[in-house]
């Protein structure tokens, strides 16, 4: 039987992420005893890959990609399955020079063309020299490489034949690029987010010295997928800048057995593990009816949340379910950032927990400022503090004409630190739109401060402005999956809709049956609790189940779900005639 790979490093001086380059940090780390750990759905380990391994083999395949007439500053495109010969890919770009491009896997539901046609695209835009697949999706590669004239693509299994022939590799250096990644494309089709080798450090840097304080003695675990920022860089490249091990398994087995991520937890005595608000949502409701005897969560120090809006009552549901399994609020983290960024840009304090800011609703969406609701407030809504910028980041909050605003006023947020990107690759208007030529990155966010600490409250195109108000799409969203019994997270999307001089709210509800009646009621619900709540009239529209629109990262697309509204997609086909009786 496979052993993981130890907690203790070994080495005799802890540097975490003290490097210029993650080749160098690999080179550091592979002195130690520690590593990556695969585990199948049920938990057992299927490969410990020790970082002294992972640097050996990834030497090997940088020879060898480049024997193959690739080379250095060229990209190569790599779908994310979290496996070894994704890391042994990745770190052989690195240190070959050559630029790693990461891909989604197929989602659950949406087919293969659809598939294809996404990662054609994404090749295309990264200008990829090769691409790489495992083995089950390796006939689906080759389709969507099918023209475009790689140096080379498949599986990596063809290059172990290939003769070592121990060729120098080059030197890679702070300005080189270290990776593309696409942008989640939430509101637009992803943008491959170049990242330095610069960028990439220092935000290994501010997570690991600053946001999560990580030691020696820390463990990470972690079921993100590894072409989403907050899997890539979070938990495959920051544990190896520090030298700390990471137990790590597919997206795929938690949606399956939700509470794998917490017996592995539990088992290896983690520290530090981040997920969606959903996902600690889907951990709390299996919970309810599967058993969680054994569990010892006394170990998990830093329980980030990330990666989309923050939930608390997802999250206050977790903490109640698992408190009786050593489980602290206190130990939760809520972040912000973007690929855009590298990943992180703000981590509330250690300790603090999930702290709110709860709001009067009336003057935030009329005047667009955060007044504290008092007993008497009608409507009230919670959001969530998370942190001050990191170290030698800055944020700003500005107003429609630029003009920085004031905390508790409420407006779009920019970030100026050494963890920007370079540039959206290959499409300089683009890059040219969101970050300027002093460095400030408009982020897309809306958000305000308070007591020092951003608070997010949405997606600048996103937001519905109906009569003068803006109205956050996630309010409508939470109350109507919180207050409709036959719903549950992820069921809603709420959209605005231009019909020609007034917009119209129409919410967008996953249903699960066919008969009529019971759809009919349930829209009259939907549009009778968003009436009683917020005041808003709305077209409420029953749609199949999982056919609202998410980015390759889980989030919703608004924009993409508005899309599809638009075009009919959503739009149930009349009953056929009965037939006409002949008699």
């Amino acid at each position: 039987m496979l052993l993981p790979t130890p907690t203790a490093s070994g080495l005799s001086d802890y540097r975490p992420a003290g490097f210029e380059t993650l080749p160098q940090a690999l080179d550091y780390a592979a002195q130690g005893a520690t590593g990556i750990n695969f585990y199948s759905g049920k938990g057992v380990v299927v490969e410990a890959l020790r970082y002294r391994d992972l640097r050996e083999q990834s030497l090997v395949l940088a020879r060898k990609l480049l024997a193959r007439g690739l080379k250095p500053g060229q990209r190569v495109a790599l779908i994310g399955e979290s496996d070894g010969d994704f890391a042994r890919a990745f770190f052989a770009c690195e240190y070959a020079g050559l630029v790693p491009t990461t891909l989604p896997l197929p989602a659950a539901f949406g087919g293969r063309a659809a598939y294809v046609a996404h990662i054609r695209r994404m090749i295309e835009i990264a200008d990829a020299s090769a691409a790489f697949a495992p083995a089950a999706l390796v006939e689906w590669l080759a389709e969507a490489v099918d023209g475009l004239n790689l140096t080379v693509s498949g599986t990596l299994a063809p290059l172990k034949d290939d003769p070592d022939d121990g060729r120098d590799l080059p030197v890679v250096g702070p300005e080189d690029l270290c990776y593309l990644q696409f942008s989640s494309g939430s509101t637009r089709f992803p943008l491959g987010v170049a990242v330095t080798q610069r960028a990439l450090i220092a935000n290994a840097f501010g997570i690991a010295c600053h946001g999560l304080k990580v030691g020696p003695t820390d463990r990470f675990s972690s079921w993100l997928p590894l072409y989403h920022d907050m899997g890539l860089i979070g938990f495959l490249l920051t544990p190896v800048t520090c030298q700390i091990s990471v137990d790590m398994f597919a997206t795929r087995d938690f949606a399956r057995r939700p509470l794998l991520w917490l017996e592995l937890i539990s088992r290896n005595r983690s520290t530090l593990s981040y997920s969606p608000s959903f996902g600690y949502e889907l951990a709390a409701r299996r919970a309810e009816t599967a058993s969680v005897e054994g569990l010892d969560l006394s170990c998990w120090r830093g329980a980030g949340i990330g990666g989309d809006m923050v939930r608390p009552e997802s999250l206050a549901k977790f903490a109640q379910q698992f408190v009786g399994r050593g489980f602290d609020a206190s130990a939760f983290v809520p972040s912000y950032g973007m690929a855009e960024t590298a990943l992180a840009l703000s981590f509330a304090p250690l300790g603090q927990g999930v702290r709110f800011d709860t709001l009067d609703s009336e003057r935030l969406e009329r005047d667009s400022i955060a007044v504290p609701a008092i007993a008497t407030t009608e409507r009230r809504r919670d959001f969530v503090l998370c942190g001050p910028a990191l170290p030698d980041h800055d944020f700003e909050v500005r107003g429609e004409s630029g003009q920085v605003l004031r905390p508790g006023h409420i407006g779009r947020i920019y970030v100026r630190g050494p963890s920007m990107m370079q540039c959206y690759y290959g499409q300089p208007e683009a890059t040219a739109a969101v970050l300027s030529a002093d460095g400030w990155l408009d982020t897309g966010d809306l958000g305000y401060f308070h007591d020092g600490q951003i608070v997010i409250t949405g997606r600048a195109k996103d937001l519905i402005i109906v009569n003068g108000r803006n109205i956050w799409p996630q309010d409508l969203e939470w109350t109507v999956e919180r207050e409709v019994a036959a719903l549950r997270s992820g069921d809603v999307a709420a959209v605005s809709v231009d019909d020609g001089g007034a917009e119209r709210i129409v919410v967008l509800v996953e249903f699960r049956t066919a008969d009529d009646e019971t759809r009919d009621n349930l829209k009259k619900e939907v549009a009778g609790v968003l009436r009683l709540r917020h005041g808003v009239e709305t077209d409420v529209v029953t749609v199949p189940p999982r056919m609202l629109p998410r980015t390759s990262s889980g989030k919703l697309s608004r924009s993409k779900a508005k899309a599809m509204y638009l075009q009919g997609s959503f739009v149930t086909p009349a009953p056929a005639p009965a037939p006409v009786s002949s008699s």
